[in-house]
């Protein structure tokens, strides 16, 4: 197959979709040989990439908390689900993000533009996010989350990522893929 051709669609792709198990947030289905999960009710996320510029440099809010399916702590770019409460179903991308970043970080961003939806596992579970990037951000509160959330806040130097992520998987943290993108490449984020 070459660059130009698409590949060919999986013989389950039109199969019926059947619901396994459904509770409040997550979606077990099946579609033909295939197995995989979902948000339930069309909740979506939004993960956001927040730049605080200073006198010193570029910095990026990462969180750090404790993920029960992990069994240990992950660090992570602050995100959170979009329409999640009731009465939110029509919830934006943006206004989602502005909530989550200021609930976890303690930040307001004064700019929030969307980069794109995105997909982190699309072999095993349909959900997408939506990754927006912050900007123009004033510190407002503690952050930490929200009641039953305990969250450590880290505003790390982007010419420090990599020493400062390698010192967390070192004290064995979980690392978020998403980190991945910014310590691949910084050229967007300018």
């Amino acid at each position: 197959m070459s660059h130009n051709d698409s590949p060919a669609r999986d013989a389950d792709a039109d199969k019926p979709e059947e619901i396994v198990w459904q509770g409040k947030f997550i979606t077990a289905k099946t579609r033909g040989r295939w197995e995989y999960a979902g948000r339930a009710r069309g909740i979506r996320a939004a993960a956001i990439v927040a730049i605080d510029e200073a006198a010193d440099g570029k910095h990026v809010l990462l969180v750090e908390q404790y993920r029960v399916p992990l069994g240990r702590f992950s660090l992570e770019i602050p995100a959170g689900l979009i329409g999640d409460e009731d009465g939110g179903e029509g919830e934006a991308p943006e206004a989602a993000a502005a909530r989550e970043l200021e609930e976890e970080t303690g930040y307001r961003a004064g700019h929030m533009v969307s980069l794109g939806e995105y997909y982190s596992s699309p072999g095993m579970v349909s959900e997408s996010f939506s990754l927006m990037r912050a900007s123009e951000l004033t510190k407002v509160s503690d952050g930490g989350g929200v009641e039953g959330e305990d969250i450590a806040v880290h505003r790390v130097k982007l010419a420090e990522l990599d020493t400062f992520v390698a010192a967390k998987r070192a004290e064995n943290v979980a690392i978020d893929v998403r980190i991945a993108m910014l310590l691949a490449t910084q050229n967007w984020i300018a």
